[in-house]
């Protein structure tokens, strides 16, 4: 049986379905007691006394409510998980371990709101938004671009209506989108365009990941031409909806859906034709 850490709040964003999900999951697993997790729009003046709002929104923040002190990020994260498992916070205590998990939260929490994005709601004060940080940005975009054109790479070689090329080609296609795109925003400033830029790249790396069982029901029985088309079209599909809400999501103009359509046509036309 796990022992439970008392007297412990982790402050969690209520808008981020993966917080959510971890946070109730300590809860359930008997980590943290039944008050262990408070949305971080709630936290009451006394609260914002001795914690740090501003890191809070971009590391998750553990209260211990007796002392008044405050954990951030994954040493919060450590915290809770290391007092039912020891061995693990040691391990992640480890320097070069600790450096990675740091990295990779940061990697995953400032760009959270592109991963899933959400509606602002101007009625509430506190509002649990990590600072736009430029360099995390560019490497989720850089990230998303090099696993979606290593699987458009594989996937192409299903289709023998393509002409086969180097995964080149499929970078240059993914990067290629993002200035097309960009081109339609050039009004807009830089944050508006770059929380776009990593949007976008969500939605390819959602169609990405969509066209992975195919491929490895590929390596398991030879799948016909024609439904290795279909199942790439309705990706296309679920891609476009998704496009479409977020642009909503995020206020911007509806045209950009239709310039994102414009410019698969159009890489269509020039891979076909030369």
């Amino acid at each position: 049986m796990m022992k439970t850490l008392q007297n412990q709040t982790l402050l969690y964003d209520e808008d981020c379905p993966l917080c959510q999900v971890y946070t109730t999951g300590f809860i359930k697993a008997k980590m943290l007691d039944e008050n262990g997790r408070k949305s971080y729009c709630q936290l009451s003046e006394n609260e914002q006394s001795f914690v740090d709002i501003k890191r809070a929104s971009n590391e998750i923040a553990l209260i211990d409510n007796q002392n008044k002190t405050v954990l951030y990020g994954i040493d919060s994260l450590l915290k809770v998980i290391g007092f039912s498992f020891p061995l693990i916070e040691k391990i992640g205590n480890l320097k070069p371990v600790k450096f990675f998990l740091k990295k990779l939260y940061s990697f995953i929490s400032y760009n959270r709101k592109v991963i899933i994005p959400s509606t602002i709601n101007k009625d509430v004060k506190l509002q649990c938004v990590p600072d736009f940080n430029y360099k995390y940005r560019f490497l989720f975009i850089g990230f998303a671009s090099i696993i979606t054109s290593i699987v458009l790479y594989y996937y192409a070689a299903l289709l023998p209506v393509l002409p086969q090329a180097g995964s080149t080609r499929e970078i240059l296609i993914a990067l290629g989108q993002l200035l097309f795109q960009s081109l339609f925003m050039l009004k807009s400033d830089k944050k508006t365009i770059l929380n776009y830029a990593g949007n976008l790249m969500t939605v390819s790396l959602m169609g990405s990941l969509l066209l992975l069982p195919m491929l490895a029901l590929q390596t398991v029985v030879n799948v016909p031409e024609n439904i290795t088309l279909a199942w790439f079209a309705i990706t296309a599909f679920i891609m476009f909806i998704e496009h479409f809400r977020r642009v909503k999501i995020l206020q911007l103009p509806t045209y950009l859906c239709f310039t994102w359509v414009a410019y698969r046509f159009i890489i269509l036309l020039l891979i076909l034709n030369y």
